[in-house]
């Protein structure tokens, strides 16, 4: 089946919620909802973070626009929302939420969801795209770092008692 890229409907934005929560929730090692309700909060209300200034909450759907997975792109760093250092960085858009529908996992959606990212940091002359990630997404690990992205431990920080890990591709 064939997958596009395109920006979120808001008629959509429930159901990429819910499919956001049902994909962060499975992962083996990652905090569950009673541990981190504010995340999850956020994951179930991903819509929000299509309104901040230069965010997209772009999705990758098949021919018969069924959606397969979506991720929010931020042209500006100071919109991103993490912790640590990240927002200070200059030049850098970023993407963060990054979700696969488990039943289409292995396909290339999240490769394709990256790459449009790539292009829209390279479209908004951003010299480098800023994500992050946590031990419990050591699959999408090899996958940033297969397209190029490099672990930078600059970009660390502890969300709670959770380490989360950044990563940076120079453009």
């Amino acid at each position: 089946m064939e997958y596009i890229v395109r920006n979120a409907k808001p008629e959509e934005y429930e159901y990429i919620g819910k499919l956001m929560v049902r994909v962060y929730s499975q992962l083996e090692g990652f905090p569950n909802e009673s541990e981190q309700p504010n995340y999850y909060k956020m994951l179930a209300n991903i819509g929000e973070m299509a309104t901040k200034p230069g965010a997209s909450l772009l999705v990758a759907v098949s021919t018969v626009n069924k959606i397969a997975g979506a991720v929010v792109y931020f042209k500006e760093m100071l919109y991103y929302g993490s912790g640590g250092t990240a927002i200070q960085e200059k030049n850098a858009s970023g993407f963060r939420l990054l979700a696969v529908d488990n039943a289409v996992r292995g396909k290339g959606i999240g490769k394709l969801l990256t790459k449009a990212c790539i292009d829209k940091t390279k479209d908004d002359k951003n010299l480098q795209l800023i994500i992050h990630t946590t031990m419990a997404m050591q699959t999408a690990w090899r996958m940033y770092e297969n397209i190029g992205f490099k672990r930078s431990g600059d970009l660390d920080f502890m969300q709670g008692p959770l380490p989360v890990f950044g990563f940076r591709l120079l453009l």
